[in-house]
């Protein structure tokens, strides 16, 4: 499944045009690496998705086509999540 399907259907982003722009800005990585909105997600990858000045780092735990909203949080486990200072933002 596409990343930006991906983080749709898990409920972590609300629409998928907001994951596309999130990787073409280079804001989503996979394994610390920039991907595309087609990256193909993998059980295991560890994404992290940079708002502002906010870091959100999840592993994924299943992939699903359709999902409850209730059933989500068997999708994928929240790693690490902070906020950052506004002069350590990514660029």
């Amino acid at each position: 499944m596409r990343i930006d399907k991906y983080l749709k259907v898990a409920r972590i982003l609300k629409r998928r045009p907001v994951a596309k722009e999130l990787a073409e800005a280079g804001r989503l990585l996979v394994k610390d690496r920039p991907v595309r909105a087609s990256y193909e997600v993998k059980t295991g990858d560890e994404i992290t998705i940079v708002f502002g000045h906010r870091h959100l780092k999840v592993r994924v735990l299943d992939i699903k086509e359709h999902v409850k909203k209730e059933d989500t949080a068997a999708l994928y486990e929240i790693i690490e999540d902070q906020k950052v200072k506004e002069d350590e933002s990514y660029e």
